[in-house]
């Protein structure tokens, strides 16, 4: 038992704890409203945003499943640092307009804008399923750096007893995101993102100068780890599996619920475009995350015999604890730790949160209780995200944690059956609603088919082609033919007639403020749609 890091790492827990039933008197708000608990009444501005967008997608699991990927793959897990480039142009030109029209008619949920946009309450129940099924595994995982992070304490044993400690921690998590909504996190998230960046500026500087320097990190992996394999003749080989799990990834990382929910609570169109400059930066920290695997292949961590049942136990998700274990004091080790589970607490609180938003928006109220009071509504939501996390320990406690890495897999292929009419919903109305549900089933069938025939051992898919071998992420095939579809049906359908259904939202409500509504000249949250709305 490392007591001197336990101690450190109970009293950061503690504060956070503290923090988070605080947070509900903070930016007071009615909390038996929906948007209250499940949006903060939209009133972050772009510092606090900042914190929320990065405390919510720059989770645990990437602290540790980054470094351990280039510890045990080597370079193809740098992909993570291309696709968290280029989402954010994505960001600044796409979710502005989102936040916008969410604004205007009240949208908490993405379904909430497929339904006003095509009065589909079919295709807004398919995006909140969707949504609902991609978060659930992905809660489990950030269970997966609380536990290794435990463990590295000494706190372990057998059965339920063994897994208390992890338990007390989701159930303090449940306790304050159920009293104070989506302001916990946000709270919360500040003291994360200083703890993550002490820890790792530290261990950037301090674990390459005893082990030598960089060069000595670098000369002592292995060179084929060190860049992509040559693909052999016949196949594009690693080169565009890594390009399209990076490209593929941009497009659907703002498609997750919890994605939209740190948007949509943004105060203003403005501060999302800010954060879309501003968020970069944690693109820099996680490329010296990654740089973490490196360094444990160079210090030999693996194979000291006091982490190899660690190892044996957590695999390569072992590596970083091993090196702050090994290479820092006790203390600092257990500030490390606080950083890493209190980074696991911050997601999961607002993954949780938007999934209950997206049951009792899109399922509960408009098919089970279409007369629920709002105080109801929210009730429900509260009820709902506790539901959800006890499910994701749940699912932690009592399955192969395999399972739950290969729903993950599998959720990144099916959110991004969402965006057609997500996203480009955002642009143009052209896309019949019905053509949009057949080409997510087919997008939904074909991507999970693709993983299924690789094994569930990745979401690369070696697609044959004239002999050429070209493997790709199979989300970014199956979005292709989802789009197939919808294009192919829009012409047929409206060719018989089949109703459109009417669209709510008017092309104004994409824009932000005119010019004249202006807080100051040139800072117009203002600006003319690339397409004009509702037209082909």
């Amino acid at each position: 038992m490392n007591w001197t890091a336990l101690t450190v790492f109970v009293v950061l827990f503690g504060f956070v704890t503290v923090l988070g039933f605080y947070a509900a008197r903070w930016r007071r708000g009615d909390l038996d409203r929906l948007d209250e608990w499940g949006l903060a009444g939209r009133r972050f501005g772009t510092l606090v945003t900042w914190f929320l967008l990065g405390g919510d997608l720059y989770t645990a699991y990437t602290f540790i499943a980054v470094p351990a990927l280039v510890f045990g793959a080597g370079a193809i897990g740098f992909f993570a640092l291309p696709y968290t480039i280029v989402v954010y142009p994505l960001v600044l030109v796409v979710f502005p307009r989102l936040w916008s029209v969410a604004h205007r008619h009240g949208y908490i949920t993405a379904a909430d804008f497929v339904q006003g946009r095509y009065e589909s309450r079919l295709l807004a129940v398919l995006i909140a399923v969707t949504g609902i099924l991609a978060t659930m595994p992905y809660i489990a995982l950030q269970l997966v750096g609380i536990e290794v992070v435990i463990a590295a304490m000494g706190l372990h044993g057998t059965g339920l007893v063994g897994e208390l400690p992890l338990i007390v921690a989701f159930a303090i998590l449940a306790a304050y995101t159920y009293t104070s909504g989506l302001r916990a996190p946000a709270s919360i998230a500040i003291v994360k993102d200083v703890l993550i960046y002490g820890t790792v500026i530290a261990a950037v500087i301090v674990i390459p100068v005893e082990l030598g320097g960089y060069s000595h990190v670098f000369s002592a992996v292995d060179p084929k780890k060190l860049i992509l394999p040559h693909p052999p003749a016949g196949s594009w080989g690693a080169y565009s599996a890594y390009a399209t799990l990076a490209f593929g990834s941009a497009l659907s990382l703002f498609l997750y619920p919890h994605s939209v929910t740190g948007v949509l609570s943004a105060s203003s169109r403005r501060a999302v475009r800010r954060n879309a400059a501003l968020l970069p930066a944690y693109t820099f920290v996680l490329g010296l995350i990654a740089l973490l695997g490196y360094m444990a292949v160079a210090s030999g961590v693996a194979h000291m015999p006091r982490f190899k049942p660690y190892f044996e136990q957590f695999g390569p998700n072992f590596a970083v604890p091993a090196l702050f274990l090994h290479y820092f004091p006790s203390w600092f080790a257990g500030v490390a730790f606080a950083a890493i589970a209190i980074g696991a607490l911050v997601p999961a609180a607002i993954m949780s949160i938007a999934a209950a938003n997206l049951f009792t928006r899109n399922i509960y109220r408009p098919y089970l209780r279409p007369d629920c009071t709002p105080k109801q509504e929210s009730g429900t939501a509260k009820l709902v995200s506790l539901v959800v996390k006890v499910g994701a320990l749940a699912f932690i406690l009592f399955l192969p944690l395999k399972y739950a890495i290969q729903l993950q897999l599998l959720g990144g292929v099916w959110i991004i059956q969402t965006l057609p009419a997500i996203m480009i919903g955002l642009y143009t109305r052209w896309l019949h609603r019905w053509a949009l549900a057949l080409g997510w089933l087919a997008g939904m069938v074909s991507g999970t088919w693709m993983v299924a025939a690789i094994h569930f051992k990745g979401t690369v898919y070696p697609l044959e082609v004239a002999g050429l071998t070209i493997p790709a992420y199979a989300a970014l095939y199956s979005l292709l033919i989802n789009l197939a579809v919808a294009v192919l049906l829009t012409p047929l359908l409206d060719g018989f007639g089949v109703g459109r259904g009417r669209d709510e939202t008017e092309a104004a409500d994409y824009r932000g403020r005119a010019p004249a509504e202006a807080e100051a000249p040139g800072d117009a949250d203002w600006e003319a749609p690339s397409l004009r709305t509702g037209e082909a």
